[in-house]
């Protein structure tokens, strides 16, 4: 099945009219919660400090229908934050086979730049496997209709999420905080998928994501914080922000022996690609 028409959308505007503020190079969060309430108290200042520090777009998943307005607000009150709209694969016990139909208003009503945060995870041993299955193969459907890309929870289910994604032919998007091997990692950029990489990698004993980090082609990497989630090691178990994600850039161009700004201009570059076109 083709991807529809439907989104073309008010993506590409919105992106440019980003663009054309923004007369630096610039930073994209590609997975951030801003919206989490782990920010109630301090929303502003870290939206702020994000921007100063070159973070000048994020996109910000839902998790389930009842953050829909959370996100949405955040959106609205500050630039640079773009929607996805997902139904996350965590959280079963929140969703409702309606909360689907629900998902396919919210994606009229505000159109968003990818469906997400969707997908499988094999690491809770008591979420259900058919039951997230379900949900995740009807959100891909959904992306593929309105021709939109996915982000993607797939923790200790790459093989499981490529599966599907192999049927179910969706305009790509980017496997969220990915620790695979070289080999799941081909095949999710065969499809057409970007690897999103943040704080994890940071540390040092991550040797696995390391090794990706520095092996894996520079176009095939994405930025990201997962905000307030996964901190760098300079956090420890404090709370992740976007305004982190320079300095997470530094750690990615010190392991892989370039600049830092080669690392931001490669991996915006890999961002727009996905949530683009961004002229015309």
């Amino acid at each position: 099945m083709a991807a529809s028409n439907k989104t073309a959308s008010p993506v590409a505007p919105f992106l440019r009219a980003i663009l054309d503020k923004t007369a630096a190079p610039f930073f994209i969060d590609t997975h951030c919660h801003l919206d989490a309430a782990e920010f109630n108290a301090d929303r502003d200042a870290e939206y702020a400090r994000a921007v100063e520090a070159g973070v000048a777009i994020q996109i910000i998943p839902s998790v389930s229908r009842d953050n829909f307005a959370a996100v949405s607000a955040t959106c609205a009150r500050y630039p640079g934050s773009l929607p996805a709209w997902g139904l996350h694969p965590m959280l079963l016990d929140v969703h409702r086979p309606e909360h689907l139909a629900d998902l396919r208003a919210q994606i009229e009503a505000q159109r968003p730049i990818a469906i997400g945060e969707i997908g499988l995870d094999l690491f809770v041993p008591t979420l259900d496997f058919a039951t997230q299955e379900t949900f995740y193969v009807e959100q891909l459907k959904l992306a593929q209709e309105y021709g939109l890309p996915v982000l993607l929870h797939c923790r200790y289910a790459n093989d499981q999420i490529l599966k599907h994604l192999r049927r179910i032919k969706v305009r790509g998007g980017i496997a969220h905080a990915f620790n695979g091997s070289p080999q799941q990692a081909d095949e999710f950029i065969k499809l057409g998928f970007k690897l999103g990489f943040g704080g994890a990698f940071t540390w040092p004993r991550a040797n696995n994501l390391r090794r990706l980090a520095v092996d894996l082609p520079l176009e095939t990497i994405v930025l990201e914080t997962d905000s307030p989630d996964i901190p760098p090691v300079w956090i420890g178990r404090g709370r992740n922000a976007p305004g982190e994600l320079p300095r997470i850039a530094q750690s990615l161009a010190e392991l892989r022996g370039i600049s830092v700004a080669d690392v931001r201009d490669a991996t915006t570059r890999n961002a727009l690609e996905i949530f683009g076109p961004i002229t015309g």
